[in-house]
């Protein structure tokens, strides 16, 4: 998840809307999908927002489950346990949007069974937010990922959701500039920022700077 490092291992999405997965971190999804699967888990909407999510999914390479509305800790940990990905991402903890705190507290509470039981997942990150602002502040985001390659792969997948949703009149934008702003942080065109999450008082190490 740092740029530079390639992925290896199952990687699993867990997230609010049916379009998050895309806004995001779709490119690093994309990019993730070249060498290892990618589940994206979201709740149920309408059957168009669905639709969208299947198409979007599709498109970044990944493949879409579909959770309960009012989706539980417990949902997310028993997908957890079947899937045994190494990675998991979702939203912030403190993200502005009530939903999206909502899936981050259901993944942290069914995160330590997951972890016991099975050893899956290694790394939990959290993802960008709107204007990289959290409750909290800014986004302190430490593993920025290329996404430089895959970009265009992102931008094909929101543009699925946009039978539903604003994607050029807002999160297309957004998407563009917050990609742009991280991106010049690490000199390349294009990037996606992630939070690294301790699990259970362990966080990813690295080889070496």
């Amino acid at each position: 998840m740092v740029s530079g490092h390639g992925p290896a291992a199952a990687l699993l999405a867990v997230m609010g809307h049916p379009d998050d997965a895309e806004l995001w971190a779709g490119g690093t999804l994309a990019l993730h999908a070249r060498s290892a699967p990618v589940t994206i888990a979201v709740p149920r909407h309408d059957a168009s927002r669905m639709a969208e999510a299947e198409a979007g999914a599709a498109i970044l390479g990944a493949r879409l489950r579909v959770l309960p509305a009012e989706f539980s800790a417990q949902d997310v940990r028993a997908l957890m346990v079947e899937i045994r990905p190494a990675v998991v991402i979702t939203h912030p903890v403190a993200d502005v949007h009530p939903d999206h705190r909502k899936a981050a507290d259901a993944v942290l509470a069914g995160l330590p069974e997951a972890v016991i039981s099975t050893g899956c997942p290694q790394r939990v990150y959290t993802t960008d937010t709107y204007n990289s602002l959290t409750l909290n502040g800014p986004v302190h985001a430490c593993a920025i990922v290329d996404v430089t390659s895959t970009f265009p792969v992102k931008r094909e997948a929101l543009t699925a959701h946009s039978g539903t949703q604003p994607v050029t009149g807002h999160f297309g934008p957004m998407a563009e500039n917050l990609a742009r702003l991280w991106g010049t942080r690490i000199g390349v065109q294009y990037a996606e920022a992630f939070t690294p999450v301790p699990v259970l008082g362990r966080l990813p190490g690295r080889d070496g700077l």
